[in-house]
C-alpha cells in the first residue's frame, strides 16, 4: 500500500503511553513466564504492581526488571517491599524502567528508597494509518523465517547484540551471550511473533522480529551481521515490518532505542517520531 497521505507528527499523550507501556509489559511477562517454563529452577517470578509488574527470568537476564509504572497509581510501599526481597533473595539489583508521563510522585517514591538513575532509553512511534509502501535497497532480500531456520536466525540475533553499533550513548548493561540466546528464545515464543531474515546478495546478514497486540506492532531484536552494516539491511528490515503491521491491522509502530544511537538515527529518517524516554533506575542487592 502505498502511503499518500501526508504524514503528521506522532504526539504521545499520557493514553498512548499508558497503551504503549501496557503492551511492553506483557510482552516481557510472557517472555519471563516461557523462562519459567524452561528452566523453573532458577527462581522466576512475576508480581503485579500498581499497573506494571517486576519479571524475573534468570541471573543477568535483559528480562528482569520492573516495567509498566505509572498509569495505574502509586506503588504500595507493601509491594515495593515484595519486589525487593524477590530480587535480593536472587543476588539480583532491582532495575525499574520508568516513563517521563509516568506520575512524578513514583520517582520520588523510588529516590527516596535509594534507587539511582543510572541510564535512558529512548520509546519512538509511527502513525500506520496512512499504510506504509515496503522498500528493499537493491541487493537486499527480507522474509519471514521459518521454524527450520530458527537457530540460523538466533545465532545473527545474539552475535549482532554482542557487537553493538557505537553510535550515541552507550548501554548501561551488557549480557552474557547464552543469556541474551536464552532471553529471544523465550520471548519468541510469545503469540504473535514475527521472526525475519535479511539476506544481502545471497549470504545471511540480519534479522528481526516483531510482535503485535492491541493494534500495535513492537519491532525489537533487529540486528545486522557486522560485515553487513551501513548497507541498507536495517532500513530493508525495518521496512518490511512496517508493511507486514499494515497488512495485520496495526495503527502504530513502536521502537526502543539507545539515546543518539544509529537504531534511532534509522527509525527517525523512516517517519518514527520520539514520543517519550525511560528513565532507568536502581536498586543494588
Amino acid at each position: 500500500m502505498v502511503n499518500l497521505a501526508p504524514r503528521q507528527s506522532l504526539f504521545c499523550d499520557i493514553a498512548l503511553a499508558e497503551r504503549i507501556e501496557r503492551a511492553e509489559t506483557e510482552f516481557i511477562v510472557k517472555g519471563s513466564e516461557a523462562a519459567l517454563r524452561r528452566r523453573p529452577e532458577t527462581g522466576g517470578f512475576v508480581i503485579p504492581v500498581a499497573g506494571g509488574a517486576a519479571s524475573y527470568a534468570e541471573p543477568d537476564s535483559p528480562l528482569d526488571k520492573v516495567l509498566g509504572l505509572g498509569f495505574g497509581g502509586v506503588p504500595d510501599t507493601a509491594v515495593l517491599d515484595e519486589v525487593e526481597r524477590a530480587f535480593a533473595a536472587r543476588g539480583a539489583p532491582v532495575q525499574v524502567e520508568l516513563t517521563h508521563l509516568a506520575d512524578p510522585a513514583i520517582g520520588a517514591l523510588l529516590t527516596g528508597r535509594g534507587y539511582r538513575l543510572v541510564s535512558f532509553e529512548n520509546v519512538l512511534g509511527r502513525d500506520l494509518t496512512g499504510g506504509h509502501e515496503r522498500v528493499t535497497p537493491p541487493g537486499v532480500e527480507v522474509r519471514l523465517s521459518g521454524d527450520d531456520e530458527f537457530e540460523p536466525w538466533l545465532d545473527v540475533v545474539v552475535d549482532g547484540f554482542a557487537h553493538p553499533d557505537t553510535q550515541g550513548v552507550p548501554s548501561h548493561e551488557e549480557f552474557p551471550r547464552e543469556v541474551i540466546g536464552n532471553a529471544v528464545r523465550d520471548l519468541s515464543t510469545v503469540a504473535n511473533v514475527h521472526r525475519y531474515l535479511a539476506l544481502r546478495d545471497g549470504t545471511l546478514a540480519g534479522a528481526a522480529s516483531m510482535r503485535t497486540s492491541d493494534g500495535i506492532a513492537q519491532l525489537a531484536g533487529a540486528t545486522t551481521a557486522p560485515t553487513h552494516r551501513r548497507r541498507g539491511v536495517q532500513t530493508a528490515m525495518l521496512s518490511a515490518r512496517l508493511a507486514d503491521a499494515v497488512a495485520a491491522g496495526c495503527d502504530l509502530a513502536v521502537i526502543t532505542t539507545q539515546p543518539g544511537s544509529k537504531s534511532q538515527q534509522n527509525a527517525q529518517r523512516s517517519g518514527f517520531d520520539l514520543l517519550y524516554t525511560r528513565a532507568i533506575l536502581v536498586k543494588a542487592a
